[in-house]
């Protein structure tokens, strides 16, 4: 039979509640209705600093006189009024401890026999642990959703410091290895200790506490906290007073009244690793947080940097690879305009700015024979290297089909069907498991301007079409038929002609100039058609309005603009014979160029020139099909032209010892500076060019 338990008696119970109550460690205290403690545990007399009896009768804010519990107050006063529990966070000093502290604070009603709330419980939860360790992580995520959004060294650097700053650290300064900037493989130990002010920030506008200027290089002794974490790779944390602080303060008369003007306390220093390589190191002051650096804090800055340094890195190699990009797009471009006398010419080349890198946009200025010039513009599909690669392919294409002298039309043809041979050789050099084969696809506009008969011939592989600038100051655009993009096959290319008054303007221009923005091409062309029907003195300042103009920023696309002014050869530069069917007439024909060379002032080219045009035209007579015709053009040399009717192209080729023959075109051409041939809608004709003299 069991003993029955002993029941404690009222007066028992009482006394073990009132120890408990007493003795608890956690700050815990009772308010009557006017906010007066009645009864204070010992964690809460340990946290005033207060005696009970020194803190009963009187409100939190008459002895704990931190803002914060005037909240506390207002939650009691809710307490009272609705019966309700209230949950608080508060921040507020410790007089136990050094430093803020976070509270979770829960003040509940205490109801007499009738309900009624006569008094509340106020209940303080020391959380600085718990909410540090949530901070750290909100801040950790943020670094990861903020630092990086683009592959730029300079603003990645300025991510970081942002985020940091007024979460972390008062002041943060962020030095980087001046080679990333470049895109080069940094190497360890080979910058010494001078460093690129990548980005900083700080608490207070205007960054007061910064010595040097974002883009300045920042010299650091050797023995510095920044020099050595440099070399080691290892972070420090400082107070603001200890000796490898105070050393370089002591090296650095502007770096100590600074420190010493804004109070800094607390200092760390941490390394920007990526792949084992350090690539700067960042800087974190604390001078309006009372609270110095912990080793939780060191920690912390060392993952925010870690992770800012893989975004470096990554922008780093994005340099590198797009300064590649457009090292090689700006080698396969013409480094300067060739010289001929048709057009006045003014171009921009700029490269796209978007992840997807340079793409294959391009220009060329042709000379052509018989004073005339091509212009092109072209865009390959696609960005990166290989677009680049492909559109050097395409330029080198269509300056040998140029040299050809084809109409604009089957030029365009002849580029048409070599893109499919491109293409197959890329497809079969391309490595599948690294790179996505597209489709090679580009566009091109290639014009044809004759200074003589003031005609320009225009045909177009899918390009938008030339806008003419007329010396009244009317715009628009030539309607040509845009044809299929060249790589697209089986269907025909159309040019069409136009007569330009001198002195007008032909602008020609990739997708990017007109797309730009995210607008449409309608909208685009429109914009266009308004930039240049402003002031056209200076080709230079006409580039410079329609970029202003077009684009508000760097261009997402490769941007191609090309710019020129026509000019009319005189009727006094230009001379021609027709040349009757019989031998005899050669004799005229020389004559004939000798009397225009001396009108002209050219006499010391008169024996160069009788020379080809005796053997020009007597191939013309014996081998060709009247009518003959003799041309004479004076212009950045003195062109000789004869045509015919026949559309054989004579073929030089080297006689032998005794042949009587097959030595006029060797002459011909080792007497002319250039030379060749060019087809005609019947016939052909055959030119050769002669140096002036000089002066």
């Amino acid at each position: 039979m069991s003993t029955p338990i002993e029941q404690p008696n009222h007066r028992a119970r009482d006394a073990t509640v009132e120890e408990a109550f007493a003795q608890c460690h956690i700050p815990v205290a009772i308010c009557d209705a006017e906010l007066r403690v009645l009864r204070a545990s010992r964690g809460m007399v340990q946290e005033a600093g207060l005696s009970e009896d020194q803190m009963r009768g009187r409100r939190f804010t008459q002895f704990m006189p931190d803002s914060a519990y005037a909240e506390v107050e207002g939650g009691m006063r809710r307490v009272f009024k609705t019966g309700a529990v209230e949950h608080l966070e508060v921040y507020a000093d410790s007089r136990s401890e050094p430093g803020e502290r976070v509270w979770s604070v829960t003040l509940s009603p205490l109801r007499n026999a009738a309900g009624t709330v006569h008094h509340v419980q106020f209940t303080a939860v020391d959380t600085t642990a718990e909410y540090g360790a949530r901070e750290r992580l909100a801040l950790l995520n943020e670094v990861s959703a903020r630092v990086g959004t683009t592959l730029d060294v300079a603003q990645t650097a300025q991510e970081m410091a942002d985020v940091v700053t007024g979460r972390l650290a008062d002041f943060v300064t962020v030095d980087l290895l001046d080679s990333l900037f470049r895109g080069v493989e940094p190497r360890p130990g080979a910058e010494g200790v001078a460093l690129l002010r990548a980005a900083h920030q700080s608490v207070l506008p205007g960054v007061p506490e910064s010595v040097i200027r974002v883009g300045e290089v920042d010299h650091y002794p050797p023995s510095s906290p920044p020099a050595r974490v440099l070399v080691t790779g290892r972070s420090t944390l400082h107070r603001s007073l200890d000796e490898d602080i105070a050393r370089w303060a002591a090296g650095d008369p502007q770096r100590s009244r600074t420190v010493h003007a804004h109070g800094v306390h607390s200092v760390m220093v941490v390394p920007l690793r990526a792949r084992g390589i350090t690539l700067g190191v960042a800087v974190l002051v604390r001078h309006r947080s009372r609270a110095a650096f912990t080793e939780d804090d060191l920690f912390l800055a060392e993952e925010i940097a870690a992770r800012a340094a893989v975004a470096v890195d990554n922008a780093r190699r994005y340099t590198r690879e797009r300064t590649t990009a457009v090292a090689l797009q700006q080698s396969l471009l013409p480094q300067h305009v060739p010289g001929q006398e048709a057009v006045r010419v003014a171009t921009r080349y700029l490269p796209a700015r978007s992840r997807a890198g340079v793409g294959g946009d391009w220009f060329d200025v042709i000379p052509l024979s018989g004073a005339r010039v091509a212009l092109v513009v072209g865009d390959v599909v696609g960005h990166g290297l290989r677009a680049s690669a492909t559109m050097g392919r395409l330029r080198t294409a269509v300056r040998t089909l140029a040299d050809v002298d084809l109409p604009p039309d089957e030029l365009l043809v002849h580029l048409d069907d070599l893109v499919p041979h491109l293409a197959a050789e890329e497809e079969a050099a391309i490595d599948h498991d690294l790179e996505i084969a597209t489709d090679l696809i580009a566009t091109c506009l290639y014009v044809v301007y004759d200074p003589i008969s003031r005609r320009c011939t225009v045909a177009s592989a899918g390009h938008p079409p030339p806008a003419v600038v007329t010396p009244d100051g009317t715009v628009d655009f030539i309607d040509v038929p845009p044809g299929p993009p060249l790589g697209v096959g089986g269907l025909p290319f159309e040019g069409v002609e136009r007569e330009l008054p001198e002195g007008s303007l032909l602008t020609l221009y990739t997708d990017g100039l007109v797309e730009a923005c995210g607008r449409d091409i309608e909208a685009g062309l429109k914009r266009l058609r308004a930039a240049l029907a402003g002031p056209a003195d200076q080709l230079e300042e006409v580039c410079a309005a329609v970029l202003d103009s077009l684009l508000s920023g760097p261009p997402a696309d490769d941007v191609a603009l090309l710019i020129a002014r026509t000019r009319a050869l005189d009727s006094r530069q230009v001379a021609s014979w027709d040349v009757a069917d019989d031998p005899a007439a050669v004799a005229g024909a020389r004559a004939e160029a000798t009397r225009q060379l001396a009108a002209w002032g050219l006499e010391e080219t008169a024996y160069t020139v009788e020379l080809l045009v005796s053997e020009m035209v007597t191939n013309a007579i014996r081998y060709g099909h009247p009518p003959v015709q003799l041309r004479l053009i004076r212009d950045a040399a003195v062109i000789c032209e004869v045509s015919d009717n026949s559309s054989v192209v004579p073929r030089l080729r080297r006689a032998r010892t005794f042949d009587e023959g097959g030595r006029g075109l060797l002459l011909v051409a080792q007497l002319a500076r250039r030379w060749g041939t060019r087809h005609r809608a019947e016939g052909k004709t055959i030119w050769a060019e002669v140096a002036l003299p000089e002066g």
